[in-house]
Order: structure tokens, then C-alpha cells, then sequence
């Protein structure tokens, strides 16, 4: 067993800054985790997927969501965090780009979904950052060597999203279907 015993002692924490909320009648019983249940069930992929769906469809958007990520995705009712920034990076022909939090495990929850297990794991916060090459290829994603790969590191004030390339061959595809080819790994950059 671990002697790391730092996340029991945040939850105690956390538990008793809720009881004395509730106590002082800031926070009804269960207030706290309605909240969150609520939070987390809009918390999708499908919501990247859309975001990325519009941009592909939509120049102006694209534009909008490369030069202030937050506003963009406000346009489509999603917002991550009152004090959150997101910054979307574009993949491009010669450009790949990759999302950790080499700290923690920041992430857009509400764009991505909860995050993978592999996410906040400390060989993926380590490796990507030293090998990102050879990380992605472990993902099943080999890209040319003369593809440069950036790798972004996520923080508690910044969190990134990958604006993955459009597929070929489907410019004829309306919106949603455009959507349903977005993996979140692809919005993470561990896919394509």
C-alpha cells in the first residue's frame, strides 16, 4: 500500500468545509453533489466533437475558436469554467498537437468527458513530454517524421483542446455526421 496518503486527507478536507457549509446554511444536504451530478452529465466528448464539427463546417467560427477558444465554445452554450481559459491548437498538414497536465490531470471536462485513466497516469504525464513520438505510436498514431509534434501542458487556469483535421473525402458530410468521427483521443491528440 501506498504511503501517499494526500488525496484522503484533501477528501476530509473537502468533506469538512461541506459540513460547515451546510451548517451555516450556505449549502443545503446534497447541494454540492447535485451540483456536480448535474455538471457531469453534460460532461461529454460529443460536446469536443461539436465544437470541432462547427469549426470544419464553419470558417468564421474556426477563426473565432483558434483566437479566443472560451467565447467560441460559450456560442454553443458549453462553457467550461467560470475561471478557466481554453485554447484550442489546430492540427496541420506539418503540425501535431498533443494535451497533458504534467502537474495533475487538468482537462476540459465538459468538452472531453471524464478523463482516461491513462490521462492521469504518471507515465503518460512524463513520456509525452520527453518522447511524444513514441507515446503516440503506442496510441497507434505514427506520424511522419516530418511531422513536429507540440506538446501543451494543461493547468487549473489554461486547458487545451485539439483541433484535429478534417478527414478526406468528407466535405459532402452535414454537421453531425462530421461529429461522429471526432474520438476524444483525437481532441487529447492521441489520435487523429
Amino acid at each position: 500500500m501506498s504511503g501517499d496518503h494526500a488525496d484522503a486527507l484533501i477528501s476530509r478536507k473537502v468533506r469538512r468545509l461541506e459540513t460547515l457549509l451546510e451548517e451555516k446554511g450556505v449549502l443545503s444536504g446534497g447541494a454540492l453533489d447535485e451540483t456536480l451530478d448535474a455538471f457531469l452529465a453534460g460532461a461529454s466528448p460529443a460536446n469536443g466533437a461539436r465544437v470541432v464539427a462547427r469549426a470544419w463546417t464553419d470558417e468564421a467560427y474556426r477563426a473565432r475558436l483558434l483566437a479566443d477558444g472560451t467565447a467560441a465554445v460559450k456560442e454553443l452554450g458549453l462553457m467550461e469554467g467560470p475561471f478557466q481559459r481554453l485554447r484550442v491548437v489546430e492540427n496541420t498538414e506539418s503540425v501535431h498537437n498533443v494535451i497533458v497536465c504534467t502537474l495533475c490531470s487538468c482537462y476540459p471536462i465538459r468538452l472531453l468527458g471524464p478523463s482516461p485513466s491513462w490521462y492521469k497516469s504518471e507515465a503518460y504525464r512524463s513520456r509525452v513530454v520527453r518522447e511524444p513520438r513514441a507515446v503516440l505510436a503506442e496510441f497507434g498514431l505514427h506520424l511522419p517524421d516530418s511531422t513536429d509534434i507540440t506538446v501543451w501542458d494543461s493547468s487549473a487556469e489554461t486547458r487545451y483542446m485539439v483541433l484535429p483535421r478534417r478527414p478526406p473525402g468528407t466535405d459532402s458530410l452535414p454537421e453531425r455526421e462530421l461529429a461522429s468521427l471526432v474520438t476524444r483521443n483525437a481532441l487529447i491528440g492521441t489520435g487523429a
